[in-house]
């Protein structure tokens, strides 16, 4: 069974944040799915590959820095808040005093996920 266009639309966010080249990441999806189009995969397929481009840790997106998984995490969690990207941008130099999100540390970006479950449980009281 295909995946969806959602998951397929997700593959390639990855892809891109990564910045992978066409060959890396053909090569990643036959290593890990055994397919050579993201269009073949099926649903095991897609986490098996979800799982490699978490974890592997050459994909940090800087050394030290915070992951792709934290990465992605608090940006989901931005956009459940209603935030916008200047808005994050702002909280973020407030109260980590960094310019951007890619400059958190994987520490910084632990605190940053658990500041903003906080606002979100305060926004529910």
């Amino acid at each position: 069974m295909a995946l969806s266009r959602q998951k397929l639309a997700v593959i390639h966010i990855m892809k891109k944040e990564l910045a992978l080249c066409d060959e890396e990441y053909r090569s990643i999806l036959m290593q890990t799915a055994g397919v050579e189009s993201a269009k073949s995969l099926d649903e095991l397929g897609f986490r098996k590959l979800m799982n490699y481009l978490v974890r592997d840790r050459r994909y940090r997106l800087s050394p030290g820095g915070m992951t792709l998984r934290q990465k992605l995490f608090i940006r989901s969690l931005a956009n459940n808040l209603n935030w916008t990207a200047d808005h994050l941008a702002n909280f973020i130099t407030k109260y980590y005093h960094k310019g951007k999100l890619e400059e958190l540390t994987r520490k910084e970006a632990m605190h940053l996920i658990e500041s903003l479950k906080n606002v979100r449980e305060h926004r529910r009281a």
